[in-house]
């Protein structure tokens, strides 16, 4: 649903960041609205808004099949910021010889952009002054500008001026960036979009404090006369969810937790716990554990794991509401699941999610579809749920099945991993680590090696510890743990029988993923 009162149109054009672009204008206090080009023009030409955000994306703007913005937008006398592929289509669109795909003016990842001192934007004010002019951003793109079109200026760059990173055209209110302000890796505290907001002359009109009332009016809308089934995991979203629900729902709403086989270790007793503090209607069903183990150990490779898991989770549900006679089911997707599976609007698909696009005859309400994991960590602390869930690292629906790699999975193997992820938790908290680190990943590698133990040989497997700092989950940076801890874990795990090797790992995402699978 738009609200009357949207300042800010959002054209997607199929980046994975697009809903960050949402979110870090929520952050500021501003409504937008995210559209497809398709729906763009006629909705901005009747809407009252005041400025124009175009995404990244994956394609050129040059393909035959690239998103088609209108270019009428342009004559609606917005001010306009391109993102990445946004800026590009900008520049494209004034001067059909402005990009280029050279490997030199390619970037992904990290990247110092240099604010041009001379020509001062109203997009940099307040950024010129920190570290030099200097702004460590996050750039993802494999084409870049060659030059700028006319009526335009270069007012940043990177690689010793290789990469054109922003352009302005001041008469026109136009405004490029090649780099991604949205995303925590670039460091400008969000004062980019705050100053496309002052340049298009929008007024905070977001408030945090409205958004349980939201979630839980919407959901009623949603849901009507109907009743509705919540599958809780344990985790951050679907348990926020469950008590954000249950006051305005009632006997409207069946609470229950799936036992898969694949839980943390005191995971059910943990969720058990708090849903007789928060007073919800709850039940454990525990009767598909096996089925969930032999289904999903046919297949190594992860897309089918994933969908043979979410074969069993939709029966599930059905049995659950065929004795409930439920007409709808309600899921804590967040936006980061929408958008790694390719629901997110035009984004590419990068996982399925168990949780996305299911087809089980019940109406679907995902009420979290647009907000991010650090926001539902807020909203558990207004619920007083700190200790049990919004401190907690967040767990894959799948579970540990997504850290058996390589290998099929097994009730053994899972038993292996699910001790050795709580042995790296009760190591990282003595060291007070745990809860600086955003989640932690320990994950069984199915490669056997050759280890010595005991003055023997032992052909066994590898475990990997994965440790991660992020704040939305659409990009990560590693964790990188002291020596000495590394050296404890690396101890404590190796006494397993049939581990030989431990693995530590800090890539970030992008190029990886926060789970292995």
């Amino acid at each position: 649903m738009i609200e009357k009162n949207t300042q800010i149109l959002i054209v997607d054009l199929g980046s994975q960041y697009t809903k960050v672009i949402r979110r870090s204008l929520r952050y500021l206090g501003f409504h937008s609205v995210i559209l497809t080009p398709e729906k763009s023009l006629e909705w901005a030409k009747n809407s009252g808004i005041k400025g124009i955000i175009l995404s990244g994306g994956s394609s050129s703007v040059y393909d035959s099949d690239a998103p088609q913005i209108p270019v009428d937008l342009l004559q609606l006398g917005l001010p306009i910021l391109g993102i990445c592929y946004g800026m590009q289509w900008l520049a494209y669109t004034h001067d059909k010889d402005s990009i280029q795909n050279k490997k030199d003016a390619k970037s992904y990842g990290a990247v110092e952009v240099v604010l041009d001192k001379n020509r001062k934007s109203k997009i940099f004010e307040n950024l010129y002054e920190k570290n030099d002019g200097k702004l460590n951003a996050w750039a993802s793109h494999g084409d870049s500008l060659k030059k700028v079109p006319d009526g335009f200026e270069i007012i940043a760059s990177s690689n010793g001026g290789l990469v054109i990173e922003a352009m302005q055209n001041i008469e026109k209110n136009l405004y490029g960036v090649e780099f991604h302000p949205e995303v925590e890796e670039t460091e400008d505290e969000n004062i980019i979009l705050n100053n496309f907001m002052q340049i298009c002359g929008a007024e905070i009109d977001y408030s945090k404090k409205d958004v349980i009332e939201e979630i839980r009016e919407n959901t009623r809308r949603e849901l009507g006369d109907g009743l509705a089934i919540i599958g809780v995991s344990g985790g951050v979203d679907s348990t926020t969810l469950a008590a954000i629900l249950a006051p305005a729902l009632g006997d409207k709403l069946k609470a229950f937790m799936i036992d898969t086989g694949g839980m943390r270790k005191g995971e059910i007793e943990k969720v058990r716990d708090l849903m007789q503090k928060s007073k919800i209607n709850f039940e454990v069903i525990d009767k598909y554990k096996n089925k969930f183990i032999e289904s999903v150990g046919t297949t190594v490779d992860a897309e089918e794991k994933r969908t043979k898991f979410r074969e069993v989770y939709g029966e599930v549900f059905r049995d659950v509401a065929r004795v409930y006679q439920a007409t709808h089911m309600i899921q804590g997707t967040l936006a980061t699941d929408l958008i790694e599976s390719g629901s997110g609007g035009k984004s590419a698909m990068i996982k399925t999610h168990h949780n996305v696009d299911l087809d089980l005859g019940l109406k679907e309400i995902m009420p979290l579809s647009d907000y991010f994991k650090f926001e539902i960590r807020q909203l558990a602390h207004e619920f007083g749920l700190d200790e049990l869930v919004s401190k907690r690292q967040p767990f894959p629906g799948p579970g540990l099945y997504l850290r058996v790699v390589g290998v099929p999975v097994s009730e053994e193997l899972l038993e292996t991993v699910r001790e050795a992820d709580a042995e790296v938790a009760e190591i990282l908290k003595k060291h007070n680590l745990y809860d600086q680190i955003s989640q932690t990943i320990v994950a069984l590698l199915g490669i056997k090696t050759v280890g010595v133990k005991g003055d023997g040989r032992v052909y066994g497997y590898s475990l990997v510890v994965r440790t991660v700092a992020t704040t939305d989950f659409m990009t990560v940076k590693g964790f990188y743990l002291p020596a000495e801890v590394c050296e404890e874990i690396i101890s404590t795990l190796s006494r397993y029988p049939h581990i030989v090797r431990i693995f530590f790992d800090y890539t970030s995402k992008p190029p990886a993923t926060t789970e292995f699978e």
